[in-house]
């Protein structure tokens, strides 16, 4: 089902220290938009980069084990089937193009959004909000923090999803990314083809993506 999901959900702005480097407010509530389906790939498939302004943004996933509606914080975790970690390119012209900008286009271009290695059960990570979290580009490490940095908790936006949409088994939230990516850089840092993208999230692993030209792969 993980491979599968009827629905991606991802979370922006959810972490203080990337909000401060972006120079944008807290949000009040959290900021939800989606990564299409058929953007999702494999741990270690390769990245196609469909422009010079293409960014990475490490990220803790979250797979949902059943179907559910109105789920309050307190029970929200009992609603999870695990975790992993995950890649939210993004190709920020697009994503900044007009207004109101174009989120959910410019995250889901082909292979922009791996998960993996595996799913972590609940029953393995007492705390979802207290993993460190990092992304390095060529062994340059770019983003290094942990998800206590989280404005809302994994907990709250799972309820707060759960309180508009019906969130189905093997669903799976992108739950925001840390400081360090390269938009927020001076300059900025973009992808290129021929860059190793390194994600990794203590306990769960990491994956590993090879950045290519948009028609290397077929």
């Amino acid at each position: 089902m993980v491979n599968r999901p009827q629905q991606v959900f991802a979370v922006g702005l959810n972490y203080r220290h990337h909000a401060e480097e972006m120079q944008l407010v807290l949000p009040k509530a959290p900021m939800i938009f989606t990564k299409f389906v058929s953007s999702l790939c494999g741990p270690n498939d390769e990245v196609p980069i469909p422009s010079m302004t293409t960014d990475f943004e490490a990220e803790l996933v979250v797979v949902i084990a059943k179907s559910t509606r109105d789920v309050t914080v307190g029970d929200a975790l009992t609603c999870v089937a695990g975790y992993c970690v995950g890649q939210d390119y993004s190709e920020r012209t697009l994503q900044m193009q007009g207004a109101p900008a174009q989120f959910s286009l410019g995250k889901s271009f082909r292979n922009f959004t791996p998960i993996g290695p595996w799913l972590t059960t609940t029953e393995e990570i007492a705390n979802p909000n207290d993993l460190g979290i990092r992304c390095a580009v060529n062994g340059t490490e770019y983003q290094n923090s942990n998800t206590a940095d989280m404005v809302f908790t994994v907990a709250e936006v799972v309820s707060y999803l759960s309180s508009v949409v019906e969130l189905r088994t093997g669903d799976i939230i992108f739950t925001g990314s840390p400081h360090g990516v390269g938009q927020g850089r001076t300059p900025p840092v973009f992808l290129r083809p021929g860059d190793r993208i390194v994600t990794s999230i203590d306990h769960l692993g990491r994956i590993e993506n090879l950045a290519v030209p948009t028609d290397a792969v077929s």
